[in-house]
């Protein structure tokens, strides 16, 4: 038993590692995408070439399985289009709002998406949401408030680009939930990658602005080969350890995030956004535990 308990240890902490390390892609792809916006380069451009790169390794990795167009198809394509267009439509939106905004405030209120799925966990899912996870739920929208600071001077519309990022990414979760299983992994990859590269060419094209040295290339080449890299390991943490032991390290996300404000861009996040992003680690946390204990009472 304590040979098949150490096991089991090993391969949730594998899982966690591989949770920690695809975060240190997509921190590198925030970061990255503000670098290169704040050096003049459009949203659309990098947006499209986020994808473009993701849309030729799917690609490769399915026809590389041999099963012809069968890969390419499934029973619950619409739902498949519409959970790669969620993730494509907020992609590009962050990459707007990191012109503007700070890393962490993007981060704080991308990340009251967990929060957003409890929300609608009830009407969509049929799931019952007991009054702590509700307290938690109102909870982590007030540290929303608290990070946009609405009605403060300072506040920035491109804020709402934000918030439309945490209820897209909420949807896209709970559409994940729904077909995972169902639909292969490859397949859901392929059609994210297509989505976003198809999607976003003639703006791209329309708007495109040739990088000025060989360090901009590398970086917006990279973006793709990241954004597969970081959604490839984080589907394969699932392999070695459930959702709720992975959920609680997400946040190492904003921890990343705030370290590379600091040494890139010389940014250091207020006292607000930090009171805000402190609300909404906590509420997330308190629906994580709950959630937990339901599952194992």
């Amino acid at each position: 038993m304590a040979i098949v308990a150490q096991v089991t240890q090993d391969r949730a902490s594998l899982g966690i590692m591989m949770a920690l390390g695809a975060y240190v892609f997509f921190a590198m792809i925030d970061t990255s995408v503000k670098w290169l916006v704040l050096a003049g380069l459009p949203a659309f451009q990098l947006a499209f070439m986020r994808y473009l790169p993701h849309f030729i390794i799917s690609t490769f990795l399915l026809l590389r399985k041999g099963d012809g167009w069968n890969s390419f198809q499934s029973a619950h394509i619409g739902l498949v289009f519409l959970r790669a267009l969620l993730l494509v439509s907020a992609t590009l939106f962050n990459f707007i709002t990191l012109n503007y905004l700070s890393l962490t405030v993007t981060a704080s209120i991308m990340f009251s998406a967990p929060i957003i799925v409890c929300a609608l966990s009830w009407p969509l899912l049929g799931e019952r949401v007991g009054p702590w996870r509700w307290f938690a739920i109102f909870l982590g929208f007030a540290g929303v408030l608290v990070v946009i600071r609405p009605f403060d001077t300072s506040f920035h519309w491109v804020a709402l680009l934000n918030v439309y990022n945490a209820f897209s990414f909420a949807l896209y979760s709970i559409i994940t939930r729904k077909i995972s299983g169902v639909v292969a992994a490859e397949t859901m990859q392929f059609y994210i990658g297509a989505s976003g590269a198809f999607i976003l060419f003639p703006f791209a094209w329309w708007v495109w602005i040739p990088p000025a040295n060989a360090l901009e290339w590398f970086l917006m080449v990279a973006l793709g080969i990241w954004g597969w890299a970081g959604h490839e390991i984080f589907s394969r943490a699932h392999f070695f350890a459930p959702a709720n032991t992975l959920m609680p390290y997400t946040y190492s996300f904003l921890l990343y995030l705030a370290v590379a404000s600091y040494f890139v861009f010389d940014e250091v996040p207020d006292q607000w956004t930090i009171l805000g992003a402190s609300i909404i680690v906590a509420s997330g946390l308190i629906i994580w535990r709950r959630t937990a204990r339901k599952q194992f009472a």
